[in-house]
């Protein structure tokens, strides 16, 4: 099989319910495979073969192959360009176990009806030693996906997600039926979500289809925040370092050595911001646990509603940089907690103990679901199986 040097074929292959399509390119007498559903479809006289007489253009998603490989091993659903949905342990469990994660307890978040997603899942410009994700692309890419059809894709891909649970006897039917159609969308899952070019418009969607957003960024990029429009229903800001030089050691910023200060300007704009926002510190024994005035230091300057003190878990890909020795215990969570809560004039208001988690604020406030002025296509469905097959050498 020989393709032209410079194009993209695809081949079109159904078997077991589901549509596979292997892509890769045009190298002469070799073929690059990776395994995705369909996307798009088109045909390409250059490619010079298909099924059928037919042929597709153009990769599902331009993640890296073996990037996209191993996101598909762990369950991952690529959605768009570079996005991606997963189940959240916690949605599983709300399911079948009626348990809720500390977001329930915190801003009464039903876990049932959460999407974790991301537009950007490849793409951070931070290497954190303690992030559990998967390694993102060492380039940065534009990503500009159409942001209605990327929630819708990504509904799909939640949906597809869950339909294991449909014929689970421990699963509760009136969950999973209200899990079809999100209530949350958790804009957490992996990479940097402010570099996603329309980040905006794609919260905008979100709530005109009724659904509350949590984002979670690193803060580096302040001017995207000061011109969000509109503003998430809570914002996160994760500050997992007290100081310049921890932070440079922990987040280890790829392509701007004044990442720090761009997250104190972050932070300088959190009080005039008109929504929820937090202030969320991963404790990391033996780094970045202690050091209270300076957390306090940058927690006074945001200002925030909420602040989350969390204990680093010792899991995913964080376990090639630290060790079971960086987790603290919860009561060392608490502890950090009890004593910078009067620093920055808060208390304690909840914790989590399995999670390792506590809630800094002065005064719990469920969140508010945005007024629904859109419905979901009554035709939408749920996306198909994806399995991206690592490449071949």
């Amino acid at each position: 099989m020989k393709t032209s040097a410079n194009s993209i074929a695809v081949i079109r292959l159904i078997g077991n319910g589901c549509e596979w399509f292997v892509y890769g390119l045009g190298i002469t007498g070799q073929f690059q495979d990776v395994l995705s559903p369909r996307r798009s479809l088109g045909h390409d006289p250059s490619a010079g073969f298909g099924v059928g007489g037919e042929c597709l253009q153009g990769p599902v998603t331009k993640i890296e192959p073996a990037i996209a490989a191993r996101l598909s091993k762990q369950k991952y659903q690529l959605v768009g360009e570079h996005g991606g949905v997963k189940t959240c342990h916690w949605t599983k469990q709300s399911l079948i176990a009626d348990r809720s994660c500390y977001k329930g307890t915190f801003y009464g978040i039903e876990s049932h009806g959460c999407m974790q997603m991301a537009p950007n899942v490849d793409t951070c410009n931070l290497g954190c030693t303690y992030c559990w994700r998967e390694p993102h692309s060492d380039t940065l890419n534009k990503i500009d996906d159409d942001p209605y059809e990327l929630y819708l894709e990504s509904v799909r891909g939640h949906r597809r997600l869950l339909t294991g649970f449909g014929g689970n006897p421990k699963a509760d039917p009136v969950k999973f039926a209200e899990a079809q159609n999100p209530k949350h969308v958790a804009i957490s899952l992996n990479g940097e979500p402010t570099l996603y070019s329309r980040l905006g418009e794609f919260l905008d969607v979100c709530h005109q289809h009724g659904t509350s957003t949590f984002l979670v960024t690193n803060g580096s990029l302040p001017k995207v925040i000061e011109n969000l429009d509109p503003l998430p229903t809570q914002l996160y800001v994760s500050v997992d370092a007290p100081n310049k030089e921890i932070f440079d050691r922990l987040c280890k910023p790829k392509f701007d050595q004044g990442a720090f200060y761009k997250l104190e300007q972050t932070l300088e704009l959190l009080p005039s911001l008109d929504t929820r926002t937090v202030c969320r510190h991963t404790l990391i024994k033996h780094e970045s646990l202690g050091h209270h005035e300076d957390y306090a230091r940058l927690d006074n300057i945001a200002d925030p509603d909420f602040i989350e003190a969390k204990g680093y878990v010792n899991v995913g890909n964080s376990q090639n940089n630290l060790s079971i020795e960086n987790m603290p215990t919860h009561q060392e969570v608490m502890d950090f907690s009890n004593t910078l809560a009067p620093m920055v004039g808060r208390e304690v208001l909840s914790d989590r103990r399995e999670s390792r988690v506590a809630l800094i604020g002065k005064e719990m406030i469920p969140v508010t679901l945005p007024e629904k002025v859109r419905e979901l296509p009554k035709d939408l469905g749920i996306a198909k199986p994806q399995r991206f097959l690592l490449p071949q050498a």
